[in-house]
């Protein structure tokens, strides 16, 4: 007998690396799941459509390319009743940021403001949604805490984070949604971005391009794979967990990471063994809004009992140019 769909859960972002993975996970779990894309070209836009047609071959998966920032497009919507809302949409990446400005205010900070709009006229109680590691600036007290303060950050990307998250704490007090945010830790897999490190060095070293390495290699960061995520997603989406995490407050901010960290120059040594090649190097300084480490205190994500998997970061980057060399060579 066919089991009847458990949740219906609106993703946005869901043509993007992490909304990609959640809801294929979410899917298989017998969910409902609406996705909403922009589609824009930010990066390569067939590997936008080549995710969302893995999608569609879901019968339980109904998409619709929405522009947050224009909230008429959010119409094309209201015949649904949601369970939940993960907001996974945004303009992402740090440096673009510098020359782009306007695209962060559209995306994150507009298009957020009328996501959270939307979900309190349809009266949607429970909204997750992605911040990021960036928000706490270049503090150097080790690891990061939730609880430390967020009040300088050095790009408009982490300001439109925290912007995300005022706005979030500020509903869910006046307008009883429940509203947890996430802040995630420099994530990567398989289908992940084109501008991230991983796929970009990996790119170039087997075109045998050079790569550019920012502060002389330096840099060390808190790696998260995707598997993770999308583990504690399909936890989180189940009346228990939810309700633990809600059981004190209406808001709640978890760091989501996979404790793998790693100096950049060592990453690129593993990506060099798996692509049996060595990269042309390219060595560099410190860039404007550049953060030296990166280090999350996960205390509270165990508390939860929201993470159960860890993936070594040799196995992930081995499994990433695995799946990079059958998908674009």
């Amino acid at each position: 007998m066919k089991q009847s769909p458990k949740y219906k859960i609106l993703i946005t972002g869901s043509a993007g690396f992490i909304g990609f993975h959640v809801a294929r996970q979410l899917l298989k779990e017998n969910h409902f799941c609406v996705g909403i894309d922009s589609l824009n070209d930010y990066y390569d836009k067939n590997l936008k459509l080549n995710r969302t047609k893995i999608l569609k071959k879901n019968k339980n998966y109904k998409f619709f390319k929405v522009d947050l920032s224009k909230k008429k497009q959010l119409n094309s919507l209201s015949k649904y009743k949601f369970d939940f809302v993960i907001n996974l949409a945004a303009q992402a990446g740090v440096r673009y940021a510098f020359k782009n400005p306007d695209s962060y205010i559209k995306s994150n900070i507009i298009g957020f403001t009328n996501l959270i709009s939307f979900i309190k006229e349809k009266k949607i109680k429970k909204l997750i949604f992605a911040s990021t590691s960036s928000v706490y600036g270049d503090t150097n007290t080790f690891p990061w805490s939730e609880s430390n303060k967020i009040d300088s950050p050095l790009t408009i990307y982490s300001s439109s984070k925290i912007f995300n998250e005022n706005l979030a704490y500020s509903y869910s007090k006046y307008y009883n949604i429940q509203c947890l945010g996430l802040r995630f830790f420099t994530v990567y897999g398989e289908f992940g971005r084109p501008d991230m490190a991983i796929y970009n060095f990996t790119k170039n070293i087997l075109e045998n391009k050079a790569i550019t390495i920012f502060n002389n290699g330096n840099h060390m960061r808190d790696f998260t794979h995707v598997d993770i995520i999308k583990d504690i997603f399909s936890q989180l989406i189940t009346k228990k967990k939810i309700d633990n995490v809600f059981k004190k407050n209406n808001f709640e901010i978890l760091n989501i990471a996979g404790g793998n960290k790693i100096k950049l120059l060592d990453l690129v040594l593993l990506i060099e063994k798996y692509c049996k090649k060595k990269a042309k190097k390219l060595f560099v300084g410190m860039q404007i809004g550049d953060i030296k480490k990166t280090q999350a205190d996960i205390t509270k994500l165990k508390r939860f009992k929201l993470i159960k998997k860890n993936i070594k970061i040799s196995d992930g980057v081995r499994r990433f140019v695995n799946w990079y060399k059958k998908y674009a060579i």
